[in-house]
């Protein structure tokens, strides 16, 4: 039987605004096995970032609770990994010493994680960038750093955040097959937070399709797709069916609209005429 990694049992989340209560999760209740992929799949704004700082401890929800390895969040998780949309490295360390600052803050032994970054750093391909600063490299890069960064102190459980959304398409590409590249030697529990529906497919063992906010679990997709998952697979029928029948839910909850309704109609008319007017001035 696999060992739950992570439990959340009806996690709700409400701010306090100027204009009153703004409920962004509600009654949230899922679990995540251990060496498991699994995505939170959703809209802007349906409360899936604000969900993975809940279980980082770097939230504390306002009804529910969770649970890493059977112990409750209660305070910010230092043994866990996490990756950002954006790759938060500081300018004046060079990419090795990037990697480093979670050894020194942790008080590990320099010399021993040393090589394991450098390990880190050859399987995504920067062999070579040990001492380059941040300006030096592309965005891509930058976000590779990051992941091996996250991982040098050998998490069991990694949090990514949109890790990819600034990224151009093909840079993308690569870092997905790169991220599971990584994930199929480590076999790390990852909960992955994205709005990009051929990413989660691509990636994910199981995708959690959010609702808008107030965001809750509006249903489960297991990935029945084998691995290593390639790109060309995308085009595949099984990859399709998968892709639909999250896009069906999506339509089910009006997050997408094929046709503009009536009241739409007439704005859009005049929103195309002024972009007509507009570009022939």
């Amino acid at each position: 039987m696999q060992r739950r990694a992570v439990d959340l049992k009806s996690v709700g989340m409400a701010f306090k605004g100027k204009a009153g209560v703004m409920q962004a999760l509600e009654d949230v209740s899922l679990s995540i096995g251990e060496g498991e992929f699994v995505s939170l799949l959703g809209p802007s704004g349906c409360g899936k970032s604000t969900l993975l700082k809940i279980v980082a401890g770097l939230e504390r929800p306002t009804s529910g609770e969770v649970a890493i390895n059977g112990k409750k969040v209660d305070r910010p998780q230092t043994e866990i990994g996490i990756v950002f949309q954006s790759p938060v490295l500081l300018d004046w360390r060079r990419v090795l010493d990037n990697l480093m600052i979670q050894i020194e803050a942790r008080k590990l032994p320099y010399h021993k994680y040393r090589q394991r970054a450098l390990d880190l750093l050859a399987s995504v391909g920067l062999t070579g960038f040990e001492n380059s600063y941040p300006y030096e490299l592309s965005g891509g890069m930058s976000q590779r750093v990051s992941v091996c960064r996250a991982l040098i102190h050998d998490p069991s459980l990694l949090l990514m955040d949109e890790p990819f959304g600034a990224l151009d398409a093909l840079t993308r590409d690569q870092m997905m097959v790169d991220l599971q590249q990584i994930w199929l030697r480590s076999r790390k529990t990852v909960l992955f937070v994205t709005h990009s529906v051929p990413e989660a497919v691509f990636l994910s063992d199981r995708i959690l399709v959010m609702t808008p906010r107030p965001g809750c679990i509006s249903s489960v997709i297991d990935v029945d797709l084998p691995r290593p998952r390639r790109l060309s697979m995308r085009t595949s029928d099984a990859f399709n069916r998968c892709q639909i029948a999250i896009l069906k839910l999506f339509e089910g909850m009006g997050v997408l609209k094929e046709e503009a309704t009536p009241d739409d109609a007439p704005n859009n008319r005049v929103r195309a005429k002024d972009e007509i007017n507009a570009s022939s001035s």
